[in-house]
């Protein structure tokens, strides 16, 4: 007893054989076959199906072949079986299947055979229709270049000569080896394989021709049938024609997902995952933001946000979070709740203070009028704005007395700052001027010596000074020289002390020694 026998089958509804009654129209398949029809009809030129190992591509060609009448096709099925395939062996063999009886073996002559047999076929109302099985054998370019060459055997309206080529993915890369064939592809179809319920439809469709009663397949077997061929007829053929001799060896009457896998497993198949729905989980949309206040509101305007709430007691983290600190606008941190007073210098204010802070940085007491010298330093409250040009401050009340190089004098001391020297005028010099280099403070009432005098009485003496000396001929040397009188003697002070300036009466002299003890002192 066979296992055709054991599941009431009268014939084997499994083979591999490409058997046109067995033929399965799946939705891939019959699609497939509706656009290679329609590019036969229509006379397109070029056509190309291609699939993976297993999906058809040879039963599809052959249920071509059958489907186009006699009648009105001049059809022939060419089934290349090697990769050394020559472009003269081909077009030999084209033209045979067209029906040239004696071809040449000159390749023009033939092409010249070929072309008059097309035009027969063409007037006699006919379509001639070549189509090329493993297709993927030919891989050269000569051969492209004949097929293009081929395809140019036409009329004015239309073409002698449709090409369907049936092969392998690679067959698109071979393609290409000639951009120009590559150009003409007229309809490209890509063969799918069948899904769970098309492997089940397939399944029960070559029972049924094979004459079973039932179906030998539990629902979970066919599902693991599918998961192992991912729906490819060639490979449903020989799992199932396994199944069904093991099954009968282990006189089952129903096959079962164990027993599918065991042989799928043994036959080095492996398990495709089942497509699965992806659930994609959609965050909810966030909460609009308030729209912005328009031009010439402030910002106090916008709602204020809710303030965050508490963690409640015993709540993981709780203890542990310290309260807020805020930091001042310099990056000081203040304690919470203290208010937001600091000064320019970055330094926090008591709470309440105003904000009274010196030019330097410096803060001043609450109350305290802003009385700030110009260098920084803040001076008592009421104080007068009595500074001098160095920046050292004076006593509230002091006059503003100021010696020659900005240092401050005693109320009531006149700085004696003499003027800049004069040239002496045409006709002569006049007495000995005194000069100061020292430039004079402004706003200081400069001092000028006056001509001599006679010294006050009991003033020491100065030696006088020599008259200017004049050349021989009676003219001071570059100035005109006029009679001028004679000097006035000058007292001579006595060692170890200055002399007093010309035209100084004794109070001046004592002035300025009081002056010049102070910068001593300083």
């Amino acid at each position: 007893m066979s296992y055709q026998e054991f599941y009431g089958l009268k014939r084997e509804p499994f083979s591999n054989a490409p058997v046109g009654q067995f033929y399965f129209n799946s939705v891939p398949h019959s699609q497939a076959l509706t656009r290679l029809t329609h590019a036969v009809q229509s006379m397109k030129g070029l056509a190309v199906l291609t699939g993976d190992l297993g999906t058809g591509k040879t039963t599809l060609a052959r249920r071509l072949l059958e489907s186009l009448p006699e009648n009105q096709y001049e059809a022939a099925l060419l089934v290349i079986i090697h990769s050394g395939v020559t472009a003269s062996w081909l077009v030999r063999r084209i033209a045979v299947q067209l029906g040239v009886a004696k071809p040449s073996d000159e390749k023009l002559a033939l092409l010249g055979q070929v072309y008059q047999r097309l035009l027969q076929i063409h007037e006699s109302g006919r379509k001639a229709v070549v189509l090329v099985d493993e297709a993927q054998m030919l891989q050269s370019r000569e051969i492209m270049e004949e097929f293009r060459g081929l395809l140019n055997l036409e009329l004015p309206e239309e073409k002698l000569l449709t090409f369907v080529l049936f092969g392998l993915p690679d067959l698109e890369d071979y393609l290409r080896l000639d951009p120009p064939l590559a150009h003409r592809i007229a309809f490209r179809v890509r063969l799918q394989t069948l899904t769970r319920d098309a492997t089940e439809a397939y399944i029960k469709h070559r029972l049924r021709l094979a004459g079973a009663s039932r179906m030998p397949f539990s629902a979970e077997a066919v599902g693991a049938i599918h998961r192992f061929t991912d729906g490819t007829p060639r490979l449903i053929n020989t799992v199932c024609d396994n199944c069904l001799f093991e099954g009968f060896l282990a006189k089952a009457q129903v096959v079962s997902e164990k027993l599918v896998t065991r042989v799928s497993e043994d036959l080095g198949l492996e398990a495709h995952a089942p497509s699965q729905t992806l659930s994609v989980s959609v965050p909810p949309p966030a909460a609009p933001r308030p729209p912005a206040p328009p031009p010439g509101h402030s910002a106090a305007a916008r709602p204020a946000r809710a303030p965050a709430r508490p963690a409640p007691a015993g709540a993981p983290g709780a203890a542990s979070m310290p309260p807020p600190v805020r930091p001042t606008a310099a990056g000081v941190p203040r304690p919470p709740g203290a208010p937001h007073t600091v000064a320019p210098g970055g330094r926090t204010m008591p709470p309440g203070a105003p904000h009274t802070v010196a030019p330097g940085g410096r803060t001043m007491p609450p109350g305290a009028p802003h009385t700030v010298a110009p260098g920084g330093r803040t001076m008592p409250p009421g104080a007068s704005h009595t500074v001098a040009p160095g920046g050292r401050t004076i006593p509230p009340g002091a006059p503003r007395v100021l010696g020659p190089d900005a240092r401050t004098m005693p109320p009531g001391a006149r700085p004696t700052v003499p003027p800049p020297a004069r040239p002496a005028p045409a006709g002569g010099v006049r007495g000995p001027i005194t000069t100061v280099s020292r430039p004079a403070s402004p706003g200081v009432r400069p001092l000028v010596a006056a001509a001599q005098r006679p010294p006050a009485p009991g003033a020491p003496r100065l030696a006088a000074a020599p008259p200017p000396r004049t050349p021989s001929n009676g003219a001071a040397t570059g100035v005109p020289v006029r009679p001028t009188p004679a000097p006035r003697p000058v007292p001579v002070a006595p060692p170890g002390e200055l002399p007093p300036p010309p035209g100084a009466d004794p109070l001046d002299m004592a002035v300025l020694d009081q002056f010049l003890s102070g910068i001593t002192k300083v």
